[in-house]
C-alpha cells in the first residue's frame, strides 16, 4: 500500500471532520494529556471518520488502544519504543511508523523494520522544544539512501513553500502540523498542501 505524500497531524477529531472532506488521505491523531476514556473515544471517532472518507489513520503513542479499536497504523516516538510491546503490535497486524533524530536512533529503528521512518526536525519547529538541531535537506537525502524502500517522512518546520525541496531531497511524505493549525484559513492551506504534494 502506498501512503499519500501529504501527512497532517491533528490533536482532535474535529480537525479530521474539517479536513478529510477536502481530500486528506493520510492523517495522524496525536492526542495529549487526556483521560483514557476520552483518548479511546477520540481514536474510535477518528477511525470511523477515516473509514468513511477512505483515509489512513495513524494513532500516535496509544498502541494498546489502537489494537483494541482495530486500527491499522501506530506511530511511536523513541521513548514510546521503550515501553511499547512490539510483538503485540505486530501480532495485531498494526503497521508502525517511528520518529528518528540521529544516527543511533535510525540504527535502532531499522532493526525493528518499521513501515515508515520519520526524520525531524528538518527545519526549526515551534511545536515542541527539541534537543536536536534542524536536520536540513542533506540529512533527508542521506536518510533516504539508508532507509531504502521504507517510506521516509520529513517533519519539523514544514510549510507549503518548503515542501517541493523536501520531496526533491528524498522524502516520500511530508508531515505538517502548525503550518495548518495556526493558519488563519486552515482549509485553504490544506488545499494548497494537497496541490503541492500530488
Amino acid at each position: 500500500m502506498t501512503l499519500d505524500r501529504f501527512y497532517p497531524i491533528f490533536d482532535h477529531p474535529d480537525w479530521l471532520r474539517r479536513m478529510l472532506p477536502l481530500g486528506v488521505k493520510l492523517v495522524q491523531l496525536r492526542v495529549k494529556d487526556q483521560p483514557d476514556h476520552m483518548v479511546r473515544e477520540q481514536i474510535a471517532l477518528s477511525r470511523d471518520l477515516c473509514r468513511e472518507y477512505g483515509a489512513v489513520l495513524v494513532v500516535n503513542d496509544y498502541w494498546q488502544q489502537a489494537i483494541d479499536l482495530r486500527c491499522e497504523w501506530i506511530h511511536l516516538g523513541q521513548e514510546d519504543l521503550d515501553l511499547a510491546d512490539l510483538k503485540a503490535i505486530r501480532k495485531a497486524g498494526l503497521k508502525l511508523g517511528v520518529s528518528t533524530h540521529d544516527d543511533d536512533e535510525l540504527e535502532r529503528v531499522l532493526g525493528i523494520h518499521p513501515d515508515y521512518v520519520a526524520l525531524g526536525p528538518v527545519y526549526p519547529t515551534i511545536l515542541k522544544k527539541m534537543k536536536w538541531e534542524q536536520q536540513g535537506l542533506p540529512r533527508v537525502t542521506e536518510w533516504k539512501a539508508r532507509v531504502g524502500d521504507t517510506p521516509l517522512v520529513g517533519i519539523g518546520g514544514m510549510s507549503v513553500e518548503r515542501a517541493p525541496g523536501v520531496l526533491e531531497a528524498g522524502a516520500d511524505i511530508i508531515s505538517a502540523v502548525t503550518d495548518i493549525t495556526l493558519n488563519p484559513d486552515p482549509e485553504a492551506r490544506v488545499r494548497q498542501w494537497i496541490e503541492v504534494t500530488r
